[in-house]
């Protein structure tokens, strides 16, 4: 330590941490260099004052506690809405949106088909030939429909292989 200054031990670790020899060294070494003896000056001196700083206590004053509960109690009244009113200016918009597009949607369903109620129940028919029971017990097949047999035949069987 001797030949190196102790401003860097001192900003590194504080004075309080140090060890004995380490204090008699750094003594020795303040005796002849001046801005180390400074710097150890006012290591020691904020060490002295942190130490008294830290052993006061202080009081706060007699109505302090009065006052801040006094303080918190009025801004819950004034914060005080209810929880409908919170809600609505969270959720608002969305629930706004979703009325609207309902609203709709039920307007759309009932206008649509009175515009183009003398067609719909022909459309249905053409899309609908036969019942139920014709299609599942294969009845009143016309001459040009296919049966399942010749269409099994024209997809599996080889055309060359009849001839």
């Amino acid at each position: 330590m001797k030949e190196t200054h102790i401003i860097e031990a001192l900003d590194n670790s504080p004075l309080a941490g140090l060890g004995e020899s380490e204090l008699r060294s750094m003594l020795a070494h303040v005796q002849s260099c001046a801005p180390c003896r400074r710097a150890y000056e006012a290591s020691r001196l904020s060490t002295l004052l942190i130490e008294e700083r830290a052993a006061q206590t202080i009081e706060p004053s007699p109505f302090f506690q009065t006052r801040v509960l006094a303080t918190w109690r009025e801004q819950q009244a004034n914060n005080s809405v209810s929880a409908l009113s919170r809600w609505w200016r969270s959720a608002g918009a969305l629930v706004s949106s979703l009325a609207l597009t309902t609203a709709a949607l039920a307007a759309f369903s009932f206008l649509a088909p009175a515009v183009g109620s003398s067609t719909a129940p022909e459309t249905t028919a053409t899309l609908i030939p036969d019942s139920a029971e014709t299609v599942v017990l294969d009845q009143d097949q016309s001459d040009d429909q296919m049966t399942d047999e010749q269409v099994l035949n024209a997809i599996y069987v080889d055309p060359d292989e009849t001839r």
